[in-house]
């Protein structure tokens, strides 16, 4: 993705994001520079690799298949191990419409995904095999605002806004906008979206990013590079 295409996305979102009364955290506006003088005084955001976050999964077409994000916080997973303390991540998502993010699982998170307003979000879900790994012939069971429902191998679930679902470790999903954009919630057990996001396909989980212009503000993926 070319950065000039990054930044004009952070503007859209931000947009959107402020729409629908969210407002994200003042590090969110935080320049390059800024981020960089600070970086001491923000450890935690960036080990927690708090922020802004926007892929195209490595494929170098946004528009059909990508995912705009904004970590808002994400704990420890020292505590999540313990069984005690920061054990929660939450994080803002916006699915475009037909925006494909594509089959994937997690093997430890668990998440509620909300949709917190725009138009209709389609989950597809699958089941795991006894391994874990993608099985096209089975369903199972997921929570929908708390109540317990059945789905059928490729089903397509579809939530209007303030409605949720709670996808366990072994659920595999993809999920889009339908009739427009969608503002999404994610309510979660501690997030790490280096090691614990398992793709059917063989594909990135972040973007290849061409340099055309200065960063608006960094990705995380951004962190290590630039706040050495």
């Amino acid at each position: 993705m070319k950065r000039s295409r990054i930044n004009e996305i952070m503007g859209a979102a931000d947009d959107m994001i402020r729409s629908h009364g969210f407002t994200l955290p003042p590090f969110a506006y935080w320049s390059v520079d800024e981020f960089r003088q600070r970086k001491e005084e923000a450890r935690a955001v960036i080990d927690a690799r708090c922020g802004w976050d926007i892929t195209d999964y490595g494929a170098g077409d946004f528009d059909q298949m990508g995912l705009f994000l904004f970590t808002l916080r994400n704990g420890r997973l020292a505590d999540l191990q313990r069984g005690g303390g920061m054990c929660y991540a939450e994080k803002l998502l916006i699915s475009r419409q037909e925006q494909l993010s594509p089959m994937h699982t997690h093997v430890i998170k668990a998440e509620d995904i909300i949709n917190r307003g725009g138009a209709t979000l389609v989950v597809e879900l699958f089941g795991s095999d006894n391994q874990g790994k993608f099985s096209g012939d089975r369903g199972g069971a997921v929570w929908c605002d708390g109540i317990r429902r059945e789905f059928s191998p490729g089903e397509k679930l579809k939530f209007a806004p303030g409605e949720s679902v709670t996808l366990m470790p072994g659920d595999w999903h993809a999920f889009w906008g339908e009739g427009g954009d969608v503002l999404i919630g994610e309510v979660s057990t501690v997030n790490d979206d280096e090691t614990d996001n398992i793709f059917r396909e063989p594909i990135g989980r972040f973007a290849k990013i061409e340099e055309d212009e200065q960063p608006t503000h960094l990705l995380v993926s951004d962190y290590r590079s630039q706040l050495a």
